[in-house]
Formats: structure tokens, C-alpha cells, sequence
């Protein structure tokens, strides 16, 4: 679906009924402890294979940030030119292969977090708040696979049924981000057309899945990624902040209820739980 860019005042909510938020970077900030585990990954690795060193935020957000883990390994060994052997996902952390690897950077994330804790952004808390006041449906939809923990660190776990995260994209051979697959997903577990629904990333990979499906709406966030970039990459709306939409969100509201906006259809009912809209 084509996108133009659009000022946060400007803003058309009214047709969105389900929002679809990435994770790190968007809710939370745990994109910094995954660009610390990476770090702690790749560090040593490159260094012992003679690389290049790795990059913090340089090599985070071009080969690695938004992606599926073993993509995210797989992008950053061929930027070095290094191959290894795919190995399987029961590879112990310490094999010298991509899913080894893989597995260790899981390991490094879990001790990182433990180590550092996440808060979720008081932003985002405030812009979820004003859409499910709104009557608004929201998910998760994240390419790591420690999605529930991470939003039980946060306090925000009880406020999601519906979490579409690596795991379940792992499980139900979804195909990751870029792909609008676990997007798509996500709609389909809320009930809503994805025309309903609207894309929050911050992520390029994330914010090109949005653009790729067909989403009514595509919100990029710009923690590092740079705000010309997700324009270009498909972004509707860019927001340093997504408390920034907060008066749309209320122009939106305040339309449905002077038009007399029916009650939500058997598909959109918030009271159904995550297996019924399976």
C-alpha cells in the first residue's frame, strides 16, 4: 500500500481500531539491552576472527535491529564476510555456527536484562492508555523471542492478549520482519482487517513490513533509525515521541462518539479472549 507522510496534527485516527506496537524501542527500551547483548556477542567474536570491530548503534541499526535473531546474525557475519555453518537451534551457545551464535546472543540478552532491568517508556504508557480508553485494540508484535518477559519486566504483560513474537513466528513458520507476516498475524488475533489497524515500529525492517502489508496506517518512531529514513522507508507518520498522536487519538474519539460510532462487532470485542479470536 503507497504512504505519504503525514505531521502528527494532522492525523487521521478514525478509521484505526487495533494498534500493532513493535517492542524494543517502542514500548520499552530494551533495544538498548539488546544492542548491549549484541555487543557483547560480537565483540569478541570479530575480534577473534580478525574482523572488523563491531560497531554499537552503527552495526546495530544496519544489519541487526528489528530483525529475527538468526537473520540478525546471518546479516552481520556476511558484512564481515564471514560464513559459518547454519547448525540447527539445539545448538549449545558456545558452536560455532549461526544458530550457536544465536543462541549465545540469548544468553547475553537474559544476563544484560537481569543486569540493567527495562522501564517502559511513560510516553507510550500514556499514548496506550488514550487508545484503550479510545476503545482501541492493541498487540504485540516482536521479532525476539523474550517478548512476555520483557513485558512482565516492564509491567505491561496483563495489557497485551495478544503477543505475536519469535517464538510464535518460530512455532507457526511465520515469516519474520521484514515480511508484514506476524502483522498480518496479529490483525487476524484481534479480530480487525489490517486496513484497521496501524503499524507502530521503530525498527527500518519493522517500518518495511508495514509498508509492505496492507495497514491503514504506518507510525515510525525514531529512536537512532533517522526520521528522512523511515519516511523513505514507508512510515506515514514519524514521532520522536507516540504521546505526540495523543490529540489525534482524541480528535478520533470525540467523531465516533458525535456520529454515534456503532458497538464493536463479535470480531472486535476486547472481552474475547486470544484463543477465541484464533
Amino acid at each position: 500500500m503507497p504512504h505519504s507522510s503525514i505531521a502528527p496534527t494532522d492525523v487521521d485516527l478514525s478509521a484505526i481500531r487495533g494498534w500493532l506496537f513493535d517492542l524494543d524501542g517502542v514500548l520499552t527500551p530494551t533495544a538498548t539491552v539488546h544492542m548491549h547483548a549484541w555487543s557483547r556477542l560480537f565483540r569478541p567474536f570479530l575480534e577473534a576472527h580478525g574482523a572488523a570491530p563491531y560497531r554499537d548503534e552503527a552495526d546495530y541499526f544496519a544489519y541487526i535491529d528489528g530483525k529475527p535473531r538468526y537473520d540478525g546474525v546471518r546479516s552481520l557475519l556476511a558484512s564481515r564476510g564471514i560464513e559459518l555453518p547454519e547448525g540447527d537451534v539445539t545448538d549449545a551457545p558456545d558452536a560455532e555456527t549461526v544458530h550457536g551464535l544465536g543462541n549465545r546472543k540469548n544468553a547475553a540478552f537474559n544476563e544484560t536484562l537481569a543486569e540493567e532491568g527495562v522501564a517502559a517508556y511513560p510516553a507510550s504508557v500514556a499514548f496506550l492508555d488514550a487508545i484503550e480508553a479510545a476503545g482501541c485494540l492493541v498487540a504485540v508484535v516482536s521479532s525476539s523471542k523474550n517478548a512476555p518477559a520483557v513485558l512482565e519486566a516492564a509491567g505491561l504483560l496483563d495489557r497485551f492478549e495478544v503477543i505475536v513474537d519469535g517464538a510464535v513466528a518460530a512455532r507457526d513458520g511465520i515469516p519474520g520482519k521484514p515480511a508484514p507476516d506476524t502483522f498480518e498475524r496479529a490483525a487476524v488475533l484481534l479480530g480487525l482487517d489490517s486496513t484497521a489497524c496501524a503499524v507502530v515500529e521503530d525498527a527500518e525492517s519493522g517500518v518495511r513490513a508495514g509498508s509492505t502489508g496492507d495497514f491503514g496506517l504506518v507510525v515510525g518512531v525514531d529512536r537512532g533509525a533517522g526520521r528522512d529514513t523511515l519516511f523513505d522507508l514507508g512510515a506515514d507518520v514519524v514521532v520522536d515521541e507516540l504521546d505526540e498522536l495523543i490529540p489525534a487519538v482524541g480528535r478520533a474519539s470525540g467523531a465516533s462518539a458525535a456520529t454515534g460510532a456503532s458497538e464493536p462487532t463479535e470480531a472486535s470485542d476486547p472481552t474475547r479472549t486470544r484463543e477465541d479470536r484464533a
